[in-house]
């Protein structure tokens, strides 16, 4: 056997800016989240709630993404024109976190059988069948319950008045939610025009363009960059919630029913039935009205064929990049201090390219 051939290693790329920023903000949010959901005093009162609880911070360690916290710690520091972050602020951030966890769990109970990109959801941890998601919702109410006490306790100057503003948010956009769930004839919905607002609405709800804002808020800032920090969130919230409402018309990438045979009526089945034919929306209309059982494969390929047939997709796309665009041209619009402007570009810059 002759002399075993010298491999060079692939070169490492150094992390870029963003990533580093957002490895950052991931492991100082997530020893935040674990302090805040350290609670003794609940603990000892049951062991069945000292295990939701134990199991509730293992779910919220799992997520791999913290774009929310990301932004909020970018449109704080941009605000004061410094890095320096107070103690009072992680704690804040990872508020901000609790709260959209509590409506996660719910969103959960909402799509009982749709698997999480995580993995297995929390209601399925908490107990077998429905009991798992009246648990998860009881669970979701602590969270926020937990959130609001951190969020407006944070020694922070203008702690309160941002705590009111994402509640604000959180109530006046539940109407997005609230349609998307509500189903009904797809002649009801009333039409792209109506589909898109909802969407928006959705977006909102999402929180990328309330975290920049609330920074902003937090760090002092005068409405005029309140309000750019907010075009750049919508546009970016906008298209990344298009791209993934089109991703996962049909089914989720990581398995699981998709919207359709949820009866959720989102922006590209919208934008594909408001584009059809008049017998090909009568078919859409017909397969939309099936039960959930019969939304089989078969079904599911019909569909799939009159949305493309439709440009359903493409016309999700198209306005998705639009959001994009217009979310990259706002940010040009603040300040650099620090590079921090150059940092939300590179944080928004990937919502730009196109889906594939």
């Amino acid at each position: 056997m002759g002399p075993t051939p010298f491999i060079a290693a692939a070169p490492r790329v150094a992390p870029t800016v963003e990533r580093t920023w957002l490895a950052l903000v991931q492991a100082q949010v997530e020893g935040a989240l674990a302090e805040l959901l350290e609670l003794p005093d609940e603990a000892r009162l049951d062991e069945g709630w000292a295990r939701a609880l134990n199991q509730t911070r293992a779910q919220l360690a799992r997520s791999t993404q913290r774009m929310r916290p990301a932004l909020l710690l970018a449109g704080y520091c941009l605000a004061r024109g410094s890095t320096a972050v107070p103690a009072g602020l992680w704690r804040f951030v990872a508020g901000v976190e609790l709260l959209h966890a509590s409506r996660a769990l719910h969103a959960d109970v909402l799509a009982f059988s749709r698997p999480r990109p995580e993995g297995v959801p929390l209601h399925a941890r908490l107990a077998p069948g429905p009991a798992g998601g009246h648990l998860a919702v009881v669970v979701g109410d602590h969270l926020f319950a937990r959130a609001l006490e951190v969020m407006t306790e944070a020694n922070l100057p203008g702690a309160v008045q941002a705590s009111q503003y994402c509640l604000r948010m959180d109530r006046s956009t539940a109407l997005g939610l609230f349609r998307q769930e509500q189903g009904g004839m797809l002649a009801e919905q009333g039409g792209v025009r109506q589909a898109l607002r909802l969407a928006r609405l959705r977006m909102v709800r999402e929180g990328l363009a309330t975290s920049l804002v609330c920074g902003a808020m937090l760090a002092g800032a005068q409405e005029p960059l309140r309000l750019r920090l907010a075009r750049v969130g919508c546009g970016l919230g906008l298209a990344t919630l298009l791209r993934q409402e089109s991703a996962s018309l049909l089914e989720v990438p990581w398995g699981g029913p998709g919207d359709f045979v949820l009866g959720r009526c989102t922006f590209p089945l919208m934008a594909a039935w408001s584009r059809s034919r008049p017998e090909a929306r009568a078919e859409l209309e017909a397969l939309w009205n099936l039960p959930r059982e019969q939304k089989d494969a078969a079904v599911l390929s019909r569909v799939r064929l009159l949305v493309d047939e439709a440009g359903g997709r493409p016309a999700t796309e198209r306005l998705a990049a639009r959001a994009a665009r217009g979310a990259v041209r706002a940010s040009a619009t603040l300040p650099n201090p620090h590079g921090l402007r150059d940092l939300m570009r590179a944080l928004v810059g990937p919502s730009s390219q196109p889906m594939v």
